[in-house]
């Protein structure tokens, strides 16, 4: 009797497990397969006239980069191939959890990074190598909070349990 009750929780472990390390089956998985997805989409868009305007001035790095996505957001080929990177780590992490919730909160740990380099360099054409203007330090900034609180909350089961049980 008893090693049935053993072998019954285990069995439930290896179903929780594999339910868990299945490509996109969580939320926080499929959160990260949507941010990664998302960022190859802006990734690809930074390439195509239309979606950027002034391709032709689309530069390999720096603040002399005059290309904007959607008209908005300096880009350069740097700049294109570090959101399809992040794409590209995005897609990837879909397949396991933990590694999902790390890329969130990590990533959003980068994006604040990125932020606070984009204040220092925004006006300093000698330090944007990337290039970002304005509009893309906000856009960092949102990308930075929007990515931790999703990583953090997505996926968290919100009834606190205990040993005798939940709370409610």
């Amino acid at each position: 009797m008893m090693t049935e009750g053993v072998h019954s929780m285990n069995s439930m472990n290896a179903a929780r497990h594999d339910h868990e390390s299945g490509y996109a089956r969580t939320p926080i998985q499929k959160t990260a397969l949507i941010v990664g997805i998302v960022f190859l989409i802006v990734g690809i868009g930074g390439f195509i006239p239309g979606l950027t305007h002034s391709t032709e001035h689309l530069a390999g790095a720096g603040a002399h980069s005059e290309a904007l996505l959607l008209g908005v957001f300096q880009v350069s080929v740097l700049h294109n191939l570090v959101h399809l990177a992040f794409g590209i780590a995005g897609v990837a992490v879909a397949a396991r959890a933990a590694a999902s919730r790390a890329y969130l909160i990590w990533g959003g740990v980068i994006y604040f990074v990125v932020f606070l380099y984009g204040l220092f360099a925004v006006g300093n054409e000698q330090a944007n190598f990337l290039p970002v203007n304005a509009a893309d330090n906000w856009l960092h900034l949102v990308l930075a909070v929007g990515m931790v609180l999703l990583g953090v909350f997505v996926g968290r089961n919100r009834v606190a349990t205990s040993a005798a049980g939940p709370q409610r």
